[in-house]
């Protein structure tokens, strides 16, 4: 049921890049805007927020409704345009195992002379056409006009908090990890990574499917417990991963100074001296593997894999047992636990 659900997603996809196209004529504004639009959405990814919207609606619908696939959409578009913003923050050079959207431009303009604008400038404006394409497909679904608008609220909300998440995560990244707590992490992650991944594409497909006040607010508690052990199962890749599988840099949240749980705990177990090696890496311009190497050392000694494992597995017992009370069809709701166990697996 979840292949079926993401491969429709996927076919959207396309069929909704064809449409734009059709409707606004983006390749004869620019076939570079255009191409490279095509090129980055089309790109594998999991497509996690689509299908939890399309799971989120179902379990509460009675039947599928015109243009559900195509507003589900919206959701994976959201997230191309954080994607290819954020990438440019991290300085990231690879995407999904490709080149970042700026990299790419970057390479693109390197034939051109005395310019006074580079790849980010014109990702910048890229990202932000991303974002009106997801606004004009959340629109296609054929709903009550009542509930559109509130779901629609819900996805502006979740752009708008992912927003002060990725900026109180980069102020952080300016402080000594010995001034970030552990309430100040569990923030970041609550409104840059569960809020627009799990909690808001589960409660807007609810709330268009016409599910109570009640069962929206179980299903964003849901979402956020899931969104936090999502993050630091994310937080273990992003140290120990092979960069083959992730897509991206095993340096990128050294180099961006991020002060994940894993780096936080490991910290705060360490001797003084590996606490002084851990500051000296946070604050380098240029790390290098050699960096990772020592990171990973004082994580495993420090057994914060043990921990941070504990804590995945306590945020999803927590979602459990709220999920236990959802009201969602039978079908659709183990459908839910399913694929929640298929995400979180490590």
């Amino acid at each position: 049921m979840i292949l079926k659900i993401k491969n429709r997603v996927e076919s959207e996809i396309s069929s909704y890049i064809r449409d734009i196209d059709k409707l606004y004529s983006l390749k004869s504004i620019s076939p570079v805007l255009f191409n490279n639009i095509k090129e980055f959405v089309s790109r594998k990814g999991k497509r996690i927020r689509p299908i939890l919207f399309i799971i989120g609606y179902l379990g509460f619908a009675r039947k599928s409704v015109p243009g559900l696939y195509r507003s589900a959409v919206s959701l994976e578009l959201l997230h191309d345009f954080m994607l290819v913003h954020d990438d440019i923050i991290d300085k990231s050079q690879t995407r999904r195992g490709k080149p970042s959207m700026h990299a790419k431009l970057n390479r693109y303009l390197k034939g051109y002379k005395n310019l006074k604008f580079n790849g980010q400038d014109l990702t910048i404006v890229i990202g932000d056409v991303m974002y009106a394409m997801a606004i004009h497909a959340f629109l296609a679904v054929d709903e009550d006009k009542q509930r559109k608008e509130m779901a629609l609220k819900r996805l502006m909300e979740a752009a708008f908090y992912t927003g002060g998440g990725e900026f109180i995560e980069l102020l952080c990244g300016a402080k000594n990890i010995d001034e970030i707590t552990k309430e100040d992490i569990y923030k970041i992650y609550d409104l840059k990574t569960a809020n627009y991944t799990f909690a808001s594409p589960l409660t807007i497909g609810a709330i268009l499917a016409g599910a109570g006040k009640l069962e929206v607010n179980k299903l964003f508690k849901y979402g956020t417990y899931l969104g936090r052990a999502f993050q630091i199962k994310d937080d273990v890749l992003g140290i120990f991963g092979k960069e083959a599988k992730t897509g991206k840099s095993t340096l990128t949240d050294l180099r961006e100074a991020k002060k994940t749980i894993l780096i936080w705990y490991a910290y705060n177990h360490s001797n003084s001296k590996n606490k002084s090696l851990i500051k000296k890496i946070l604050k380098k311009k240029n790390v290098d593997k050699t960096d990772l190497s020592k990171m990973r050392r004082i994580i495993i000694e420090t057994n914060t894999l043990d921990y941070v494992k504990k804590e995945i597995l306590r945020f999803t017992k927590k979602a459990g047992g709220l999920q236990a009370s959802f009201r969602m069809h039978p079908k659709h709701k183990e459908l839910l636990s399913e694929y929640s166990n298929q995400i979180l697996s490590l």
